[in-house]
């Protein structure tokens, strides 16, 4: 027995040191990029060839303090000293509605240390924003709808969409519709809505993990996917609305396919229709497909898929119907895309600097929890892969191989710390697998990132 005990233990030592290499290792990347992209920022105009003001990060430096500062400190404070213990003992009702409040107050806190205006209610109004071309154009939406594509190229008209809407489907700009002709019009409600939407998405993160019987892993991951680095370009980034629609989409899945409520099916259907939608927030949303297959991987099961992709389609139909073709739309978008930003900056640089911005975005913590999620796989393996593996270590790879897959696709050059916010919102429950000894260091190190970040740029989009 004693010399169990000692086995263990080495054990335990042995890993939490892996786990410390490899934040380490995280940091070091990111340290390289920085340098590296100053180099090459240095050996050209000032600006060519990455477009960006601080590589890898979309991000100028600007140390600051707003009215933030002191509520970002004291949210993260209370979430690792008193976070851990109601997150274990607190009904699932109660703990999920405690998890969106702190999510919350942890987006607004952070978004207020740039100050109200530039934080908070102009940011979907600048100029390269959604709002900035305002919603006249959209007063006829069959018509925008119609002509949508048309307006993608650099050179198709003077009045071409500002940057975000060409660089996105148009469903966040139809949300933006939707919230003005019921009376929410503007940046304010825009900026509202965004950050309560993605506040919701740490509470989907748990519904999942909890209905593919993972219930005990979904508690120790709660305070890591609130008090999260993320946040800092979740808090009113569109991106924090696109990533809360795919983690309910995928919640709604992990519900079907465990069969965790009365009507399985209608579960899968909203599965559907959400992925669906987020085909037309995003066009990187389309590797949603990947952490779906984790959920249904973990779940065993391929049950739902008939009742998901015929919600799918259902959106893919109405968008086609009403005349914008999802298809044409990425292709004139890779040409633009191509025309500009991308054929200035190096793949081979951001290649790999893309990575170094998800080890900005999802915090040295996750990524040591990566590594025992890949640890897991490769000491099952093949034939462990034939079985459904725990459903943190499935969600959490698949959305690795998500980020992956996308980084290779040259499609993300450079701000990826908000365009995978997506895929790395699936990072932060491998923070689970952490030893509970040191999970409160570890929380402090997420807390501690987010808000060194969030004070020493000015963070864009």
């Amino acid at each position: 027995m004693l010399t169990a005990n000692r086995t263990n233990r080495a054990a335990v030592r042995s890993g939490t040191r892996a786990d410390v290499l490899t934040a380490l290792a995280g940091l070091a990347l990111f340290a390289l990029a920085a340098v590296v992209g100053a180099a090459l920022m240095a050996g050209g105009d000032g600006v060519h060839p990455l477009l960006l003001d601080w590589p890898p990060l979309l991000a100028r430096w600007s140390p600051h303090t707003g009215p933030g500062t002191a509520a970002a400190a004291l949210v993260g404070f209370a979430v690792v000293v008193y976070g851990p213990a109601p997150a274990a003992r607190l009904g699932w009702r109660a703990l999920l509605a405690a998890v969106w409040a702190a999510s919350l107050a942890w987006l607004w806190s952070l978004a207020l240390i740039d100050g109200w205006d530039r934080g908070v209610a102009g940011q979907l109004t600048t100029g390269s924003e959604y709002l900035s071309d305002g919603l006249g154009r959209w007063q006829d939406v069959g018509a925008a709808l119609r002509t949508f594509t048309d307006y993608i190229p650099f050179d198709s008209a003077p009045d071409n969409w500002p940057v975000h809407i060409a660089g996105h489907p148009p469903g966040m700009m139809l949300t933006l519709v939707a919230l003005d002709r019921i009376g929410l019009g503007g940046g304010l409600w825009a900026v509202v809505f965004v950050l309560t939407a993605a506040g919701s998405a740490a509470v989907a993160v748990l519904v999942a993990l909890r209905a593919l019987g993972a219930e005990a892993l979904a508690r120790r991951a709660a305070p890591f996917v609130v008090l999260a680095p993320w946040a800092v370009w979740a808090g009113v980034s569109a991106d924090g609305y696109f990533a809360a629609a795919g983690a309910w989409a995928l919640a709604l899945l992990a519900l079907a396919a465990g069969r965790a409520v009365r009507w399985p099916w209608l579960a899968g259907l909203g599965a559907g229709l959400l992925l669906g939608w987020c085909l037309y927030l995003s066009y990187g949303l389309a590797l949603l497909a990947l952490p779906a297959l984790g959920v249904l991987w973990a779940a065993g099961t391929l049950r739902p898929v008939g009742w998901v992709l015929a919600g799918a389609a259902v959106v893919v139909a109405g968008f086609t119907a009403g005349g914008f073709w999802w298809v044409e739309g990425y292709r004139v978008l890779h040409e633009r895309y191509y025309a500009g930003a991308a054929g200035y900056r190096p793949y081979g640089y951001f290649v790999w600097a893309n990575l170094a911005c998800v080890v900005a975005s999802a915090g040295l913590a996750s990524l040591a929890g990566v590594r025992r999620a890949v640890v897991a796989v490769v000491r099952a393996g093949a034939g462990g892969l034939r079985r459904p593996p725990d459903a943190v270590v499935a969600v959490v790879l698949s959305a690795v191989l998500a980020i992956l897959v996308a980084d290779l696709s040259g499609m993300s050059k450079a701000e990826t710390e908000r365009i995978w916010l997506p895929f790395t919102l699936w990072l932060l429950p491998a923070c689970a697998l952490l030893p509970r000894a040191g999970s409160r260091w570890w929380l402090a190190v997420q807390g501690v990132v987010a808000f060194t970040v969030n004070s020493l740029w000015i963070t864009g989009w």
